[in-house]
Formats: structure tokens, C-alpha cells, sequence
């Protein structure tokens, strides 16, 4: 699938439902594979039951689309701050409906009075879903404002995801002397006002105004175009009796009742009689009107009088009943009929490899982890973060979690945070087990000169301890680090378990969640300074481990310096290193030396390297050494309020990683999903 368009509205009263509807209807013509989705229900007055756009497509087309998340929940994870785990959802319902269609089209939240979280929520599923934004909007609207408002909150790293704009309900008269601004993409259409949808079934009059039904008639059938209040005498109100006409009046003019009843029986196809001031027409009349009764005419009674009626009527909701299919399909064929059917199919032909948002890569981990339940000992078990990290993991199905440390301190530690640990978490406590260990580390590093007295002595250390487990496979992966340094965390795994054989060195990258996308930062914790050989090596793990978490890799080798332009050792040694990618896997989109800048931001890129693959798109960054690296990852982390996930560790043979001492819940949680998905 290579495009997902994101309808959004300027406001309530756009048409947002129809013009969405007949787009896809517009893309079926043209042979695309389309499907649809609602993320987040909006229900309007007096709906109840299914949302009415989700409702409508599976009526109207063969699209299947899933349930949208309740407004409720969606407030409600946001008041919590859960804004991350609301849009990991959207994206998988999305993923539900779009595994076999070649363009999406996602309907946006309506940013009404009574929505002040739309626009926000809106740009969120943009990012998360990488979509293209196209505005909907109308004249009525201040247009011009919302366009340019709309273009800075859909911006991204390469300019602004606002492709295109309709206009709806538009007559012609006023957009003679209007001029899209430049901001607001193609124009992609102007939908001429269709007063078709403003003609409520008979049936609808009665439900919406709660009318008594004296003669039911064509009542499902005919609908009201026009409403004429008829206060005059006969003669006065000849000229209302019109097709499509909904006459209003008191329920004891028996002169206009049988005027209107004549009229229908000459052939004019009123749309029905609403009487008014709960009074009926004399029994005689009715005698005498019988024969246009049957014929269909349909006959309403309600207690207000004449005029509450008829305001009430004008004040009515302009939404097309959610069961009005015939309407409903008629307005998807009028928005179908005036939209830019050669663009639509130029743009969709446009080849484009959507980029992995946070939230799609965040929920790609769920979904892998739960494949398959691995076990992840912490040996820092009684660290607050660690705590609740192993208890979100559990709630989740991210991990089976072992806490090392002694059970009533990390029990104090999960009461003092106001969750109870399920009995699936296991607790070890470190003094029991210790001596199980020796012998077996004893034979590990015999080759060294181990002791049993040394073994026992540095098995007091629970990393050490906790990486024994993992080297017998008693578990499946160690996470350590909030406590911790680096070093403390990977020289037991040099020591007890090695590295791979294929891996020249250990290295280390992170998962850094941009706002637009996921990109991988390496090396920026292990390696000091790796010579050209090494930083080689890097690029090839990191771009692998790139691929194997659905990142298709474009590695930019970082430098100071961008192309041929820089000299000295420090820009050599990545020119070097580029050339050594290249030379030991030609299958990988490599550049460098490149300026940070020139490999992240299109415009930069086309101006600093205009030839290379890589410029401007990269998302596999490999820095020269640990100094840039790890300055660069915080500063990124820190500043821009980005999640960064990891370090997570390549090369080794079994997987043990490593976190910040300053790592959040968060970090340790999605840390954990990693371990879990290399162990498996």
C-alpha cells in the first residue's frame, strides 16, 4: 500500500462523512483497491449503535472496516497521558483493514465546540499513520485561515503533509471571486452545494418533531425539499402547493387540507400535511379527501402550533439520517462526479514508502512480542522504575519477568507505588540460589584460572548472577543498566556468554521515536573509538538490526563533514568506512561522510549532496565515535522530549542490554519488548 489519505474538516457542517464516502466512491471507479477507516467514533445527535461512517461504508460498499475506539476511552487515555498507547491502538486497528489495499482513507475528527482534542488527536494519527492530509472545508468557513493553520499543524520534517483541498457546498456564484492560497496543496475540487441532502424522508419528520401518524401513505418515501408554514386564506396559498412541499398548518383549515388534497390528486406530488395544535381535520373531510389519501399522501399531527413547528423544522439537524442509504449513495455519487479524478490517479500512482511512525513501530513490538512470552531476569529488582516496569510488561503480555533482590523489599517497593505484582512475576531472592551458579561458572571461565572462591565472590553481583541464568538458558534475555554502568552490565556477557561468531565486535544502537518517524542512532554506548574496520562493522549490525525490526535501512555515516569537501583524519576514517560498507554488502543504501543535517533534512540534503540515496532520508545514522554518539542521543532525547529505546546491544550471542541510568519506566518497558523479540 502506498498512500493514506486523512480527511480533515475545518469545522462542524463541512460534510466531512460525504466528501470521504465519495472519494472512496471516486477511487472504486478508477480500479484502486481502497479502504476506510473511522480511528476514533464521533457520534452525532441521535445517533446510537455502530459510529455512521463505519456504519455506512459496510452498507454501501464491500469494505470491511473495524470498530472505531469509543470517544470515551480515547478522552480518557488522554487525560491519563496515555496519548502513546491510544495511538499505538489506531494503528493497529488501521493495520486490520489495510493489509490489502493499495490507498487508505482515514476520516478525521471533527474539531467542533465540543472537540477541543480533534486538531490535536488529528496531527497525532498523521504522524502515527504517515498519512497525507486533505482539508475539507467550505466557503462559509474563514477558509484562507484554516488552510494556513492547517498547513503548520500537519508540518513535517520535509515541509508541510497537507497535499490537497475540497471545498463543499459551494455555490458558483462566490467562487468566482476566490483564490485557494498557495498552502492549500492541489484543489482538488469544488462540490457544488447539493440541496438533495437537505430533504428529509417524511419519516424522519415524524421521529425528529415525535408527530402522531394519522395516514402513514409513502411516509418512508416521500421527503420534504420545501416547508411552507400556510397561514393565508386558500386562494393566498395557491402557489405553495409545489412538488416536494411539506404544507404546515392547523389542523382544523379544513379549507387548505382539502386544497392540498386536491393538488395531489391533479398530480402534484407533495412530500405530506403536517397539522398542527393536536386538531384534526372534520371526519367528512376526511371522507372526502380519502382518495388522495390513499394514493399515498402522507399525514402528520403534533400539539405545538403552527409556528414552533415550523421554527423547529428550520432549526432541524442537517445530518442525513443514518439509515437515508438511498441519499447517502446519492451524495457519494455527486462528491464522486467532481473530484479530480487525473490527479487523484497521478497522485495514487506515485510510488511512496510510507516511514515508520513511533506509534507503528511501537505497536509492531507488542504484536512480535506476543508471539512468543519470553522470560527477562532484571537483576536490579528492587528498583523502584524496574518494579513497575516488570508489572507493566506482565499487564501487557510483553514479558514473564524475573526481579532478582529480596522479596520483601521489592514487595515494599510495589506497594509503595500502589500496584500488586502478580504471582507470574518471579522473585528470586539471590542468597538462595548464589551457590547453584558456582560450579557451572567455575567451567565457563576455567580457560581463566577461575576459582570457586572468586566465582562465588563475583557471583554477589547480580548482574553477574542474572547473566549466569542466561548463559545456562534458564531465561531468555537480561536487561540491567538503571543502576548500573555499562561496563558493569556488558563484562559479564563478554566473559559468560561471547559474541557471535560472525560479529567482529559488540556495538550498540538506539531506536529514536521522532515525531515522524523511527530512526536508529549507533553507536552511542559501547565503542570509543572505533577505527574505520570497526565502524564498518557497526553500520552492517545496525543496519541489519534495522531490517529486522522493519525499518528498511538508508545509512548515513556522520561526519563534520559532508562528501569531498572535508579533510583530516577524523572525516577520512567515515570516508573509509563508508567505502568498506559498500565493499562487504553492496545490498545496503549507504553514504557518508554526511553532515547530520544533510543526511535528516531533505532540502539540506538536496543542496549538500544532490546525488546521493541517502541525503535528507536517511534513518539508520552511524556516528564516528562515543563522544558524538551518546552527546548527540541525550541531547536529542532531553530536548526534543523523544523516547528513545534502548541501547540495545548486537553481536553478542545471547541478547543482554543496557539501560540509562536515568531511564524511564517507559524506556525499561520497551527495552524489555526488545530483549524479548531478539531472544526469540
Amino acid at each position: 500500500m502506498s498512500h493514506t489519505f486523512l480527511l480533515v474538516s475545518t469545522g462542524a457542517g463541512g460534510g466531512l462523512t460525504t466528501v470521504s464516502l465519495g472519494l472512496v466512491r471516486a477511487l472504486d471507479r478508477l480500479g484502486i483497491r481502497t479502504g476506510f477507516y473511522k480511528p476514533i467514533a464521533q457520534l452525532h445527535d441521535g445517533d446510537t449503535g455502530l459510529e455512521r461512517s463505519t456504519h455506512l461504508i459496510e452498507h454501501l460498499t464491500n469494505i470491511k472496516t473495524p470498530k472505531p475506539i469509543d470517544i470515551k476511552r480515547a478522552t480518557a487515555l488522554l487525560g491519563r497521558g496515555d496519548e502513546e498507547l491510544l495511538m499505538e491502538e489506531v494503528v493497529g486497528l488501521y493495520r486490520q483493514c489495510a493489509a490489502h489495499t493499495d490507498i487508505m482513507i482515514i476520516e478525521g475528527l471533527v474539531a467542533d465546540g465540543h472537540a477541543g482534542y480533534a486538531s490535536r488527536l488529528n496531527a497525532d494519527m498523521v504522524r502515527a499513520l504517515d498519512a497525507e492530509v486533505i482539508l475539507v472545508g467550505t466557503l462559509e468557513d474563514e477558509i484562507e485561515a484554516y488552510i494556513n493553520i492547517a498547513a503548520d499543524t500537519f508540518k513535517n520534517d520535509n515541509g508541510t503533509a497537507l497535499i490537497g483541498t475540497i471545498l463543499n457546498k459551494v455555490e458558483n456564484e462566490r467562487l468566482s471571486h476566490f483564490k485557494l492560497p498557495r498552502k492549500a496543496g492541489h484543489f482538488i475540487a469544488a462540490i457544488p452545494r447539493y440541496d438533495e441532502l437537505t430533504a428529509m424522508r417524511m419519516s424522519d419528520v415524524a421521529d425528529y418533531l415525535g408527530a402522531t401518524v394519522l395516514f402513514e401513505g409513502d411516509l418512508a418515501a416521500r421527503r420534504a425539499r420545501h416547508i411552507e408554514l400556510c397561514a393565508r386564506t386558500v386562494a393566498n396559498t395557491l402557489s405553495v402547493y409545489q412538488p416536494h412541499t411539506l404544507l404546515v398548518f392547523p389542523g382544523d383549515r379544513d379549507d387548505v387540507f382539502i386544497a392540498a388534497c386536491m393538488a395531489s390528486l391533479n398530480g402534484v406530488p407533495l412530500a405530506g400535511i403536517l397539522l398542527t395544535g393536536d386538531l384534526r381535520p372534520h371526519e367528512k373531510v376526511l371522507n372526502l379527501c380519502e382518495q388522495a389519501i390513499q394514493k399515498g399522501l402522507p399525514v402528520l399531527c403534533v400539539e405545538e402550533g403552527s409556528y414552533q413547528t415550523a421554527a423547529k423544522l428550520a432549526n432541524r439537524p442537517t445530518e442525513v439520517a443514518i439509515d437515508d442509504y438511498t441519499l447517502i449513495d446519492q451524495a457519494m455519487e455527486h462528491v464522486a462526479n467532481h473530484l479530480d479524478a487525473d490527479w487523484l490517479k497521478q497522485r495514487c500512482a506515485i510510488e511512496r514508502k510510507p516511514r515508520l511512525s513511533p506509534a507503528a513501530f511501537r505497536y509492531q513490538l507488542m504484536q512480535r512480542v506476543q508471539e512468543k512470552l519470553c522470560t527477562i531476569v532484571l537483576p536490579e529488582g528492587n528498583e523502584p522504575r524496574t518494579v513497575m516496569a516488570a508489572h507493566q510488561c506482565q499487564q501487557r503480555h510483553i514479558a514473564s519477568c524475573v526481579l532478582l533482590g529480596n522479596p520483601d523489599e521489592i514487595y515494599h517497593v510495589a506497594t509503595s507505588q500502589g500496584i500488586q505484582l502478580d504471582k507470574s512475576i518471579r522473585i528470586i531472592n539471590p542468597d538462595d540460589v548464589r551457590h547453584q551458579y558456582i560450579e557451572a561458572m567455575v567451567s565457563l571461565r576455567q580457560h581463566k584460572g577461575l576459582t570457586e572462591n572468586v566465582a562465588e565472590d563475583q557471583l554477589q553481583d547480580k548482574v553477574v548472577l542474572g547473566t549466569m541464568m542466561l548463559a545456562l538458558d534458564e531465561v531468555d534475555g537480561l536487561v540491567s543498566g538503571t543502576l548500573h554502568t555499562t561496563a558493569n552490565t556488558v563484562r559479564p556477557a563478554f566473559q559468560l556468554i561471547g559474541t557471535r561468531p560472525e560479529a567482529k565486535l559488540v556495538s550498540s544502537i538506539f531506536f529514536m521515536c521522532l515525531p515522524n518517524q523511527v530512526v536508529v542512532y549507533g553507536d552511542c554506548a559501547i565503542n570509543l573509538e572505533p577505527n574505520a574496520k570497526e565502524l564498518a562493522d557497526i553500520a552492517i549490525q545496525s543496519a541489519d538490526s534495522a531490517k529486522r525490526f522493519g525499518i528498511e535501512p538508508r545509512v548515513a555515516m556522520i561526519s563534520y563533514s559532508s562528501g569531498e569537501s572535508g579533510k583530516g583524519a577524523d572525516v577520512e576514517k567515515v570516508r573509509q568506512a563508508t567505502v568498506l560498507v559498500r565493499e562487504q554488502r553492496p545490498d545496503l543504501i549507504v553514504d557518508g561522510p554526511l553532515q547530520y543535517d544533510a543526511a535528516a533534512t531533505l532540502s539540506v540534503g538536496k543542496s549538500k549532496a544532490p546525488d546521493s540515496q541517502v541525503a535528507g532520508q536517511a534513518n539508520v545514522f552511524i556516528f564516528p565515535d562515543l563522544n558524538t554518539g551518546n552527546t548527540t542521543y541525550k541531547a536529542v532525547q532531553r530536548n526534543a522530549h523523544v523516547v528513545s529505546i534502548g541501547p540495545m546491544l548486537q553481536g553478542l550471542a545471547k541478547p543482554v542490554n543496557d539501560l540509562s541510568r536515568g531511564a524511564t519506566v517507559e524506556d525499561i518497558v520497551y527495552t524489555i519488548a526488545l530483549t524479548a523479540i531478539q531472544a526469540s
